[in-house]
């Protein structure tokens, strides 16, 4: 459904998918998160199930080691702003338990590695302020809430909806909370076994769902297309992208995983 916009002139030169996503009002947003809920397929599945791993995985590096050498906390505490506005509707809508699990199991555990890793000792001792130094607040936070602003009255002719504005905003902000932790590992250069597994199965969440979104666009006939949405999950994983060709590499040859140095 498109939404004809009484808009100044300027908006024409506007990307089309800010004017024409559909989700633009609360209903669809609602009708689309419902959706999504019933149509469980494998890739949705295994991009959960990819995510919580990745959390695990990082959880148990952080008990097993006591050092937070390589780890950005900076980078969960966007996830985790990420995760509260986007599961604001847990205290509104039910779609499924297993739904309002996923989304409560994020939060906690996000949470959790961020007092890991600031607070409970030895392991806040080791973490290096001067290696985590991205301004996320002033370089992702903000440029994120500009944008989604923008997009949300452009899609709604210029009226606001608080639970579709924070939705936006946590699509947009998640599409780059990980960079933090990637400049980390840059920085750092040697990635450490469980860190690198930790950073690849984050990325592989997104990969799947990707085939998630392909998949559910073939098989569902009143499937609504999300660009936004679609354009976020593509620029997040293209993020990936050399870190995956190095943590393959490194796999296949057996060695140590190693990041070339920035020039």
């Amino acid at each position: 459904v498109r939404y004809q916009l009484s808009t100044p002139h300027f908006l024409d030169f506007l990307p089309s998918f800010l004017a024409s996503s559909s989700i633009g009002t609360n209903h669809t947003f609602e009708l689309s998160e419902r959706n999504a809920t019933m149509s469980m397929n494998l890739f949705r599945l295994a991009g959960d199930m990819s995510h919580v791993f990745s959390i695990i995985v990082l959880l148990l590096r952080l008990r097993v080691v006591k050092n937070a050498a390589g780890v950005s906390v900076r980078t969960h505490e966007l996830f985790l702003l990420v995760f509260v506005t986007r599961y604001l509707d847990l205290f509104t809508t039910f779609y499924s338990i297993y739904n309002s699990c996923m989304k409560i199991l994020y939060i906690c555990t996000t949470a959790l590695v961020i007092y890991t890793i600031k607070i409970k000792e030895p392991i806040a001792s080791t973490y290096d302020k001067a290696q985590d130094s991205f301004l996320h607040w002033k370089f992702a936070v903000a440029p994120a809430f500009v944008v989604s602003l923008i997009t949300h009255l452009i899609q709604n002719s210029f009226a606001i909806n608080p639970m579709d504005l924070l939705w936006i905003f946590s699509i947009y902000l998640e599409s780059i909370a990980i960079l933090p932790q990637l400049i980390v590992l840059q920085r750092y250069r040697e990635v450490e076994n469980l860190t690198g597994n930790y950073v690849f199965f984050m990325g592989a969440y997104r990969f799947l769902y990707i085939l998630n979104w392909i998949y559910r666009s073939y098989h569902e006939p009143y499937y609504q297309h999300h660009f936004v949405v679609y354009f976020c999950g593509v620029l997040q994983t293209l993020l990936y992208v050399d870190f995956f060709y190095y943590y393959v590499k490194s796999k296949a040859k057996g060695g140590k995983f190693t990041l070339p140095t920035s020039r």
